[in-house]
């Protein structure tokens, strides 16, 4: 089907749009840009060069999607944003391009950024994501399937969240949290699972049963997380979900979110590296 492009619409010859793509009023795509099928664009919408759009996506008024990254060390060379199908990205929501030349920022698919969020430079988002208002991802952030955020939330460079894992609103996150995890706060807890979550995604009783378990070794125990991880996995089967949470903290390098002794606040902890100390 053709296109419906507003006549105060500015697009340039240079973009290259799918069938059934609709662009609104004022709305401007720059060169290089590439917007899949049945993209729609609503008013004041602005897409800058070398971004591309898979099929389906709906952005609302006042975006700016693929804008140069705001990284200090960016010095205007070709970077790209790469986003999947079926996104919905609300009102004023910015998304950064990447920092190195011929880098990425990507997000997947069937994800919901709500309005006035902001993906910085160089983050990596996965799919079926839900990011409530205002929240901020500053670079190189990384949010695994399933994840949610609620408003107001702070996340700082480098930060992962592990798939599952739901993070309330108004919190402030610096270190990493594990996948299934439920957390909220600044200082950042971990309040247990996110057994919501786990239903939605029809994780069955016994795999919760088991998280569970892990759990309690992670942060109802004296153990350090290395202490814990080594005790999980000689005594806990180790079903898709358990794999899962411990690879996540094998590949952590900011430490991941622990309550400290006293049942408030926050503690780095890293599983020992070869050439580490134990924590």
């Amino acid at each position: 089907m053709a296109c419906k492009i507003h006549p105060t619409a500015v697009v340039s010859p240079g973009a290259q749009l799918g069938e059934d793509v609709e662009i609104g009023p004022y709305s401007i795509v720059a060169d290089d840009v590439v917007i899949g099928d049945g993209t729609v664009l609503g008013p004041r919408v602005l897409v800058e060069r070398w971004t591309t759009l898979g099929k389906r996506n709906r952005i609302f008024a006042g975006a700016v999607i693929g804008s140069e990254s705001q990284d200090l060390k960016f010095r205007g060379e070709r970077s790209y944003l790469v986003i999947g199908d079926d996104n919905i990205f609300r009102e004023y929501v910015s998304i950064n391009r990447a920092t190195e030349p011929e880098g990425q920022t990507r997000i997947g698919s069937n994800n919901a950024i709500l309005a006035y969020c902001h993906v910085a430079h160089d983050c990596i988002l996965g799919s079926h994501i839900t990011i409530s208002n205002v929240t901020t991802l500053a670079g190189h952030c990384e949010i695994d399937d399933y994840a949610g955020l609620g408003g107001y939330v702070g996340v700082h460079q480098f930060v992962k969240i592990g798939t599952m894992a739901f993070v309330g609103g108004w919190s402030k996150v610096v270190k990493d949290v594990p996948p299934y995890m439920k957390v909220e706060g600044s200082p950042l807890r971990v309040y247990g699972l996110n057994s919501v979550g786990l239903e939605r995604r029809s994780v069955p009783p016994e795999s919760r049963r088991t998280l569970r378990k892990v759990y309690n070794y992670l942060y109802r125990s004296e153990h350090n997380v290395t202490q814990a991880v080594d005790r999980i996995r000689q005594e806990i089967e180790l079903t898709p979900e358990v794999k899962t949470l411990l690879e996540f903290l094998g590949k952590s390098t900011r430490g991941i979110t622990r309550n400290n002794g006293s049942g408030s606040g926050e503690q780095s902890d890293e599983i020992s590296r070869p050439g580490q100390p134990r924590a």
